[in-house]
């Protein structure tokens, strides 16, 4: 059973977002977040079924179009569909990603694994960004990509999915200037957010020293990540671009050390 916390739609804004990798999680709270501020929410995920679901909890603003980003003919055909079902495009979220971070040694490391985790997390926003602009142009639009705190910080036996986030994040900037000043283009970089279902945060509660260890006291929830995001597609952000927001509770502005 999929559950969501959702408040009930506003009136329609008229304007349109592309949502990526939204069948779950992040995406799924960005998607949920935004079609509650009266946005219309294209969703799309490999996931063909969970995210037929998804949308259909959602109501009548979410729209679902199965899609793999790192497929430039997939691309082509979303965002054709979405065209041709609501005839413009104000925004574009590029939130899919292969996320588990966790692969093997550098030594033992798959060259398929990390050619996919590249294919899927940096590759796939750039065919987007692509094959969206003249679109969003149009209407002056805004990217947000979501990137992760581990384009900074690692952990070992990460390189994969750690080089796909600092790519992205570089990517971010570069969108940004070449797309200005009609398109404004942004990063979210997510630190631990607990992005499970609510039925399994009911089953299996993280601790309170897992809450504890942040600056802000507790761990970050896919909520903090969507109004994030809200905000930087809204026109509240119209002088914001080309740059990194950190969601992470201050954790990468604490010191650790063993003791």
């Amino acid at each position: 059973m999929i559950e969501m916390t959702l408040q009930a739609p506003v009136a329609g804004n008229g304007r349109v977002a592309l949502v990526t990798g939204a069948a779950r999680g992040i995406g799924l709270g960005i998607a949920a977040w935004l079609i509650s501020e009266g946005w219309q929410v294209v969703l799309t995920d490999i996931d063909r079924a969970r995210g037929s679901k998804v949308a259909k909890a959602l109501g009548e603003n979410a729209w679902f179009v199965a899609m793999d980003v790192s497929v430039e003919a997939d691309v082509i055909q979303c965002v054709a569909q979405v065209l041709g079902q609501f005839g413009r495009l104000d925004a574009l979220v590029s939130n899919a990603a292969v996320a588990d971070p966790h692969n093997m040694t550098l030594e033992s490391l798959d060259l398929d694994h990390w050619n996919r985790v590249l294919a899927v997390n940096l590759t796939g926003p750039m065919l987007l960004a692509k094959h969206c602009a003249p679109y969003l142009r149009a209407h002056c639009g805004s990217i947000v990509n979501l990137a992760s705190t581990r384009a900074r910080q690692s952990e070992p036996d990460t390189e994969a999915y750690v080089a796909s986030k600092g790519g992205l994040l570089a990517l971010t900037h570069a969108l940004a200037i070449s797309l200005g000043p009609e398109i404004r283009v942004n990063a979210v970089s997510p630190g631990w957010i607990d992005a499970r279902d609510p039925s399994t945060r009911r089953a299996e509660p993280l601790t309170d020293a897992d809450h504890a260890q942040h600056p802000a006291g507790r761990v970050g929830t896919v909520e903090d990540v969507a109004a994030m995001v809200a905000w930087l597609l809204s026109r509240n952000a119209g002088f914001v671009t080309g740059q990194e927001f950190v969601v992470d509770g201050g954790m990468s502005k604490k010191m650790v050390y063993g003791e």
